[in-house]
């Protein structure tokens, strides 16, 4: 069975186990109050250009998601979510557990407008009405785009002539920055939000994300908010130790370009594009333009069952009465022999 089913159904990338190997006989305090937790955070503050910025190493990206949302917004507060967004569609309703309603914002692509925002703001009248007070995107969206910085600088804008908190999922942060087209950096999104993560799961870890909060506000007793929400990891270096071994830059450790967290990413794209050409090449229909390591195709139901034996993949929605749409995943150690398997198939 070849898997294009998700970017984390593999293990650690060997160096990334390696570093956990080589720390493993250490002793040091628990949950994030560590040397290794440290350095991390230190490291990240210098690649954002913020020495301000708050760190905090968490488990998994729902948990991120959930726990910063709770800890921004009172509890008559929303978020407002591209209809595709992860906290929407695949959270099993962990926002609203905590209280707060998500505003889902129609969307063609899952990237959010201004003009999107702004349709939901009219939701809100008074007491009687939840106040949309967060806006939530992904980077790439759960569709495998990616935001130009004209389009994220104008919904910052937005958020902030609207009293709004900008709070951007890096599940696949890493994608976003390698993509070719993209002129977003790093510093450049720490510029225009006011929380984001970089996503160490589905990039190359065994687990962990590095929550950025810039605000204050948001961070204001916020380890509280993980340990009452059972995220608080008693072996909190796991995570910073992998997320610090992915960050670092080969000869420069400032130098995010050389890190495997780029060289990873980069690899993900290059081959999702070859699938992608590939695809088009044998005359099969795209769903949506390739741009990171998501290909959504869309082929006849009879085809998605043949392929079904061979190959991992998630039906992702239905396109007609005859056809489906299905996504294919390239992850950190995808061949290209398995690229050419699925081409041969189809």
């Amino acid at each position: 069975m070849i898997y294009f089913r998700s970017d984390y159904s593999l293990g650690a990338q060997p160096k990334v186990l390696d570093a956990i190997s080589k720390t493993n006989m250490a002793h040091t305090d628990g949950y994030g109050e560590d040397v290794f937790s440290y350095e991390c955070a230190d490291l990240i503050k210098k690649l954002i250009d913020k020495p301000e910025a708050n760190i905090h190493f968490m488990v998994g990206g729902t948990p991120t998601n959930t726990i910063t949302i709770a800890a921004a917004l009172k509890p008559y507060e929303g978020v407002i979510s591209p209809d595709a967004g992860h906290i929407y569609v695949h959270e099993t309703g962990s926002v609203e557990a905590h209280g707060h309603r998500v505003f889902a914002a129609p969307t063609p692509d899952g990237k959010l407008t201004p003009e999107a925002i702004e349709k939901v703001l009219l939701h809100h009248e008074d007491e009687h009405t939840v106040i949309p007070k967060m806006v939530y995107i992904t980077h790439p969206t759960e569709n495998g785009g990616i935001y130009t910085k004209a389009e994220m600088s104008a919904i910052s804008q937005l958020c902030k002539e609207k009293g709004l908190y900008l709070y951007m999922d890096g599940a696949r942060l890493g994608t976003a920055l390698a993509c070719a087209d993209s002129d977003l950096t790093l510093k450049d999104i720490a510029n225009l939000v006011d929380a984001f993560y970089i996503g160490g799961t589905k990039l190359g870890a065994l687990f962990g994300e590095a929550l950025v909060i810039l605000k204050d506000e948001i961070n204001d007793h916020f380890r509280y908010m993980v340990k009452r929400a059972c995220a608080l990891l008693a072996k909190g270096r796991l995570i910073s130790i992998q997320l610090k071994a992915l960050l670092e830059g080969e000869s420069d450790p400032l130098d995010l370009e050389s890190s495997l967290y780029m060289q990873l990413s980069k690899h993900e794209n290059n081959l999702a594009k070859k699938l992608a050409e590939g695809l088009t090449k044998k005359g099969y229909e795209l769903w949506l333009p390739q741009v990171t390591n998501q290909v959504f195709l869309i082929l006849d139901n009879t085809i998605i069952e043949k392929l079904e034996k061979d190959f991992f993949f998630y039906t992702w929605c239905k396109y007609d009465e005859t056809r489906s749409v299905i996504r294919l995943v390239t992850n950190w150690n995808s061949k290209e022999e398995e690229i050419q398997a699925i081409l041969n198939a189809l």
